[in-house]
């Protein structure tokens, strides 16, 4: 792909009451190792504590968005998008990152230098470890896989798992189908042909359909080590509540995309998976919002 001689990046930074987090990231985001220009853009929605302040302090020059609402992550990325149309690229990031100084400049090469229209870094934990953040495409074999082996297990075999759990694979650049969308850098060209997230699932599971899309309308998502960034500890498999929405979204997320029979395997294979596992308080929530118990989801909101 070919970029403009001086890329002009606009990150994106989608935030709720993510005020004890935020510093981290705009402050990597100033010392990042770039000759581009880099664009900050926090879309709001609706956060009760002061990451809105704390991000007009840290980062005056920022452009903050308050949507007045918690509208969900997908909907924060197209009002960013929609506001930076003219940037090369797209670089949509949670708040809860720390970026190295080459991380964006290391991604915008992999962009410009591929047929990539989605380029996603090395995500680590901070003491450095390696986080799985690379996926395959959902398949009924692979949804069955992680019910019988468990994820980590199943990852280790492409045909098995959805999780890509080999280690040397990440030690290497190359394509995946969709990766955890913490942090993705997503070219101009490609997110006008592919069109805005779907703001219908609110928090998970709408980069693995944006990622697909991309894919269907010919756009490599591309996977590069030398792009490293730290991401805390998310909250989706602590809380029984948001665990119970992600399960849920993945099997909607398979639906969109297939009949009703293949379906039907996949949602038994997932909630046999969760029923295994329902000792845990959020395998159990994930179980019975599979079931159609949907008083066990919650979105989090003010």
């Amino acid at each position: 792909m070919t970029l403009t001689n001086t890329p002009h990046v606009t990150a994106i930074i989608v935030t709720w009451n993510s005020g004890a987090v935020i510093d981290d990231l705009l402050r990597s985001i100033r010392a990042s190792r770039f000759e581009g220009t880099i664009q900050t853009v926090v879309v709001d929605n609706a956060s009760t504590d002061d990451t809105v302040v704390r991000v007009r302090q840290l980062m005056p020059e920022a452009t903050v968005l308050q949507t007045g609402r918690n509208a969900g992550y997908a909907a924060g990325a197209n009002v960013g998008i929609a506001l930076a149309i003219d940037s090369d690229a797209y670089l949509l990031l949670n708040p809860d990152l720390r970026l190295k100084p080459d991380s964006v400049s290391a991604m915008v090469d992999e962009l410009m230098s591929t047929d990539a229209g989605i380029v996603v870094p090395k995500l680590v934990d901070e003491q450095g470890g390696l986080r799985y953040s690379l996926r395959r495409e959902p398949t009924v074999l692979r949804a069955w896989g992680e019910s019988l082996l468990g994820g980590r297990r199943a990852g280790l075999y492409p045909m098995l798992g959805e999780v890509e759990t080999r280690d040397e694979v990440y030690a290497r650049a190359g394509p995946a189908d969709w990766a955890t969308g913490a942090a993705m850098l997503v070219s101009r060209e490609c997110s006008r042909r592919v069109g805005s997230w779907d703001e219908t699932y609110f928090l998970y599971s709408e980069e693995t359909d944006f990622a697909l899309r991309a894919r269907d309308a010919g756009f490599e998502l591309r996977y590069t080590p030398a792009s490293e960034v730290l991401h805390y500890e998310g909250e989706s498999h602590q809380s029984a509540a948001l665990f119970a929405l992600l399960t849920r979204n993945r099997v909607r997320l398979y639906r969109s995309r297939h009949g009703r029979v293949r379906t039907a395997v996949f949602w038994l294979g997932a909630v046999i998976g969760e029923a295994i596992r329902a000792r845990q308080p959020a395998r159990r929530a994930g179980a019975l919002a599979l079931l159609g118990q949907t008083s066990v989801m919650a979105r989090p909101g003010p």
